[in-house]
């Protein structure tokens, strides 16, 4: 995921491992809050992110959390980006080597948490005891990824794979696995523990340590002939509880050094396999989500983005992610040459395409910035220092004030925290109050965004506000207006055209009337 450093956000996956194995909410998920942008939640309702990341998921709780974090917390640094999509380009070529990696870190991370709990598990004998086995259900699955290694490596191309596949390579030899099994046998002590120790203060045993028995070469049957060397020994009664209490406790004492190394083993081991797990997630959520788009028949390719301040932003035939999902089809998309502008503006018809088309920018920025492709012949954009969006919100009964209130109460949030170079993304947005008023805020606050090199997106039935942008002589803003057929029936398709004076009353009209049936209050303004 990075080059230089992992991606475990504040340690939050380790955190919940250790959840899970004290019994203390097996359905948590990782502390989101902690990682994640201010925004996210506004994030996720306005441009229905959920469906996306579900769609990655495909039911995996840990998918959903690690696709959440890396979708939103955006890169900006365009070597980040391009090294994530290299990545991905080796992914999308070699998709069931990446899922048998990800499926190996896994078996590695669930066989070591069922041999976990243990009674003996406390003591030295019992932790060395589970240390062995643990190490070598994990040198099986060590096997299994160097051999992908060795069959697999000359496959990918990118860096990040390349340098996995050569660790793997290089840090898991056929020495390494000789030694390492040689050592996991000894440490069976099938033929008993040897320890050595001296009498110490009041005649208590001291400096116990665990030594290596030397091998005897000879054949057995020289060992057996042989003349038995000169030793003492003894014997416990069955019976002697105190005694065998006394002989465990010096065995503990003997393998306890040994025990604790050999734990701490196992956890290095495990940590590189969370590790894998994690890093893997976010291509494996990728490689669902591009299946489910293919067999929509949606368009998927891998962005160009440009560096922050250069503004970029085109594409052809692009598509919103969530909506083709939520649908279960392919929908239509949009082309968009915006190079150099510093606004879009888009009007037109109700239910014409404009959320949808906002909803599809502001994804495909997440995407971008995240390493990911997106829903789109092409796309190119400069990368934003920041994605923001304020829509207009449905009337709250629980709200301490007035809707209008509420809209510049968010506006004023988003304005503490921006950034030169952000996005924000408006939606019908200061169109609780009547339109001179809402046209004269809204042209304030922009104007403001502007000057501090904030790009926008306005989506907005203010005639007054989209207007007085279209008659400046020398304006930096795209128009786009989503059309309506002259029976009414939408193309969903938005045009580079300026704003119409028009309120589209006859589709009111039919809405209400013709197909509504029965009388309504409506309300008289701009866009009625």
């Amino acid at each position: 995921m990075h080059r230089d450093r992992d991606f475990d956000p504040q340690q939050l996956l380790a955190r919940r491992e250790r959840e899970l194995r004290s019994h203390r909410g097996n359905e948590q998920g990782l502390e989101l809050q902690q990682v994640l942008p201010w925004q996210e939640a506004t994030l996720r309702q306005d441009l229905g992110l959920d469906i996306v990341v579900g769609a990655m998921a495909q039911g995996d709780k840990f998918l959903f959390e690690v696709a959440q974090v890396a979708l939103l917390s955006s890169l900006t640094e365009l070597d980040a980006i391009r090294y994530r999509q290299d990545i991905y380009r080796d992914c999308a070529k070699n998709p069931q080597i990446v899922r048998d990696m990800y499926q190996l870190a896994i078996d590695g991370i669930e066989g070591e948490r069922k041999n976990y709990w243990s009674f003996f598990a406390r003591q030295p004998s019992g932790i060395l005891h589970r240390a062995v086995e643990v190490l070598q259900m994990f040198v099986g699955v060590l096997k299994q990824l160097r051999a992908i290694s060795d069959q697999h490596r000359h496959k990918f191309r990118s860096e990040g794979f390349s340098n996995l596949l050569a660790m793997l390579q290089s840090e898991l030899s056929d020495e390494y696995f000789v030694e390492i099994e040689d050592h996991l046998n000894r440490l069976k002590f099938r033929s008993g523990v040897l320890i050595s120790g001296h009498l110490g203060k009041g005649n208590k045993g001291a400096s116990y340590v665990l030594r290596k028995p030397h091998r005897d070469e000879r054949s057995w049957l020289t060992r057996l002939l042989a003349e038995k060397p000169l030793a003492y020994s003894f014997q416990l009664h069955p019976r002697d509880e105190a005694g065998a209490q006394a002989l465990s406790q010096l065995n503990d004492q003997g393998v306890n050094l040994v025990a604790n190394a050999l734990a701490q083993s196992t956890d290095h081991i495990l940590s590189f396999f969370h590790m894998l797990r994690t890093e893997l997630a976010f291509y494996v959520g990728n490689l669902n989500l591009h299946v489910q788009l293919e067999r929509l028949g949606e368009p998927v390719c891998i962005p160009v983005p440009a560096n922050i301040g250069e503004r970029k932003l085109s594409c052809t035939n692009l598509h919103d992610v969530s909506l083709a999902l939520s649908m279960g089809k392919a929908i239509v998309g949009n082309d968009l040459n915006a190079d150099h502008r510093d606004m879009i503006i888009v009007t037109g018809a109700n239910t014409g395409g404009k959320s949808t088309f906002l909803r599809s920018l502001g994804l495909s920025h997440l995407m971008m910035q995240a390493g990911m492709f997106v829903a789109a012949e092409s796309f190119c954009s400069e990368v934003c220092d920041g994605i923001f969006t304020h829509y207009k919100r449905e009337e709250d009964a629980a709200m301490d004030s007035g809707k209008w209130d509420e809209e510049l109460s968010r506006m004023s949030t988003i304005v503490d925290n921006l950034k030169p170079n952000a996005l924000v993304l408006f939606n019908e947005s200061f169109a609780s109050t009547n339109e001179r008023e809402g046209s004269e805020i809204a042209t304030q606050i922009v104007n403001a965004l502007l000057d501090r090199g904030v790009r926008v997106c306005f989506v907005t039935h203010l005639y007054q506000f989209a207007s007085g942008f279209a008659a400046k002589p020398k304006s930096h803003t795209t128009f786009l207006r989503a059309e309506r057929n002259h029976d009414g029936t939408r193309p969903f398709k938005l045009n580079e055209a300026k704003p119409l004076q028009t309120s589209y009353g006859p589709d009111l009209y039919e809405a209400i009337f013709r197909n509504g049936g029965g009388r309504r209050r409506i309300g008289i303004g701009s866009d009625t």
